[in-house]
């Protein structure tokens, strides 16, 4: 049987660019390399596309890839460069430039398949906002919320915040994953602090009301055919789970399956399966929810291009549902393959 040719896209512009190399070395190493040849090919931060290693088997655990530590100004490349005939792209690009339909939208110009949600539904999952309004139309529950836009009256956004949540709050940048930007607030004060550092991140910021809750994660799958997993539970060594604990420091464990009575469980597949379809996803997502004291549901988010390191839950979620981290991945190429024949056919 005749190799296929999977092309690993990795780095990125956005502040989540250290995460996607750890999940990119976690991906070269867990494929099976009998049906698979990988190319990789890194992004810089300033947006440069670098040719990188190619691997026939696997990698030693000594390999690492190319960062912006190590890049290689000789090899850089024109980012169409890239197109191989045949060959199936995973972008394992988290937060903007790259999970929020941008390059997507290259990859179909290209005319390449690739793994994971499409143009619209990459962009709507990654921006909170949006996605907040087109869960409420669809009656996935969600906490109480407020936004801010810069530029509008930070003197109004701590009256809406008076007239509609209490303190605790998280603020967010809307556009943003991996708790980057993230914040919690006490009082006025925290609040407009919080606001700014999320402003750094993006221009519109979601307020969001703190909620005394555990935080409870699925695995979803599949194109028309959607499955999710059983849920997760994060179980935090810290008050917040931010991106130091959560990447850095390694503060939190898993446990999989979570401890939940079998009607919450079945209500969160349900929910989740269903936000998915209202976003127009295919390929995969991981679905985050709170579950409060009083045993009430909230969808946190979707994250559309979840954490693929040897800790991420996305792959140990499928992993307890008896398929592998290296199946899964065969199973997504599969899913790209499907989609793309699938786009291509209704260029009527």
């Amino acid at each position: 049987m005749s190799k296929e040719t999977l092309i690993i896209l990795y780095g990125g512009r956005s502040a989540e660019r250290e995460v996607s190399v750890l999940s990119a070395e976690s991906v070269m190493r867990a494929i099976n390399y009998d049906a698979f040849n990988v190319k990789t090919y890194f992004i810089s931060k300033d947006g440069e596309f670098v040719k990188t290693q190619e691997f026939t088997e696997t990698p030693t655990k000594d390999v690492k890839l190319m960062t912006n530590q190590t890049i290689d100004k000789k090899k850089i490349i024109s980012p169409s460069a890239i197109y191989e005939k045949g060959a199936i792209v995973f972008p394992v690009l988290h937060g903007p430039m790259g999970e929020d339909g941008s390059i997507q939208g290259f990859l179909e110009i290209l005319k390449m398949p690739y793994v994971g949600t499409n143009i619209l539904s990459s962009s709507v999952a990654m921006d909170k906002i949006t996605t907040k309004h087109i869960l409420e139309s669809v009656g996935v529950p969600q906490v109480a919320y407020v936004t801010y836009i810069d530029g509008d009256s930070l003197d109004e956004v701590i009256k809406d915040v008076h007239d509609k949540l209490n303190y605790p709050v998280f603020v967010k940048p809307a556009n943003m994953g991996s708790s980057v930007g993230i914040s919690q607030a006490q009082n006025d004060t925290e609040l407009i602090e919080a606001v700014t550092l999320a402003l750094k991140y993006d221009s519109r910021i979601l307020i969001e009301q703190g909620i005394v809750a555990r935080e409870i994660e699925l695995g979803i799958l599949g194109n028309t055919d959607v499955r999710a997993t059983m849920p997760g539970e994060v179980v935090k060594d810290v008050a917040f789970y931010d991106y130091k604990a959560k990447y850095v420091d390694n503060k939190v464990t898993m446990a999989i399956p979570a401890e939940l009575p079998t009607e919450i469980a079945e209500k969160m597949r349900y929910y989740a399966c269903k936000a998915f379809k209202a976003i127009g996803g295919c390929g995969l997502s991981r679905c985050d929810f709170f579950l409060s004291e009083e045993g009430q549901i909230y969808l946190n988010e979707l994250n559309t291009m979840p954490g693929f390191t040897q800790w991420s839950m996305y792959p140990l979620l499928w992993e307890n549902m008896g398929i592998n981290y290296t199946d899964v991945i065969a199973e997504l190429v599969t899913l790209a393959k499907e989609m793309f024949e699938k786009r291509e056919s209704h260029l009527l």
